[in-house]
């Protein structure tokens, strides 16, 4: 059997990619040229932790909630479901339960087709309150969307993230899913080691999920 390549789904870290409205937008710049050192480049970067594809941390809506080097690192690598929710504005369990999600623990929701990590959208599809306890029940413990929050874009109360975190669910956003078919994949999007932080930048990246490429982070 060929071996199936690996897709990646991560939005490029970019000076003009989009960013929260008066956040702290991503920049690299080179520090040090190599004429200057005599050896190496060297650069450095600025950015927000939810800016382009991140991990949420529950601490990022919970002063109590664990820090992202608290994290398991199991939670991110693994088998994945990618369903399309494309159009619905509103997903909660009823969008859900149309979908077969038996023995499904991370889920991943495509909800556009075109989609510019360069433009900062108007508005998302919001993730209901009743998610969280429905996603449980089916025994899934992360949900990734492809775009920057799972909560209407001016929420202040973040009923999704609370929920979700309610019922051990944890969230990755702003994917690239756009032209990634439906189905069964293995995932791997881990963020970084980032002591007491609130979030983190990942590298995430699928394949589809076959008999012959099943690994041990499988449960």
């Amino acid at each position: 059997m060929t071996k199936q390549e690996w897709i990646d789904i991560t939005q490029p870290l970019t000076d003009d990619i989009g960013h929260w409205p008066g956040d702290i937008p991503f920049s690299y710049r080179l520090t040090y040229p190599k004429e200057q050192t005599g050896s190496v480049n060297i650069g450095q970067m600025t950015t927000s932790l939810h800016t382009g594809t991140h991990a949420d941390a529950p601490f990022h809506f919970d002063n109590e909630g664990k820090k992202i080097d608290e994290l398991d690192v199991n939670i991110y690598i693994g088998p994945t479901r990618v369903v399309d929710v494309t159009g619905v504005k509103r997903i909660g369990s009823h969008e859900l339960s149309q979908f077969d999600l038996t023995g499904v623990n991370r889920l991943l929701l495509r909800t556009t087709k075109d989609h510019n990590p360069n433009r900062f959208p108007a508005n998302v599809p919001e993730i209901q309150e009743d998610a969280g306890p429905f996603l449980k029940e089916k025994g899934i413990f992360l949900l990734g969307v492809d775009v920057p929050s799972i909560d209407a874009l001016d929420s202040k109360t973040m009923t999704a993230h609370h929920s979700l975190h309610a019922n051990g669910i944890h969230i990755l956003e702003n994917l690239l899913l756009a032209g990634i078919k439906p189905g069964e994949y293995e995932l791997i999007a881990l963020p970084m080691l980032i002591k007491g932080a609130d979030g983190s930048p990942v590298r995430a990246v699928i394949r589809p999920l076959r008999a012959g490429n099943r690994t041990q982070t499988e449960e």
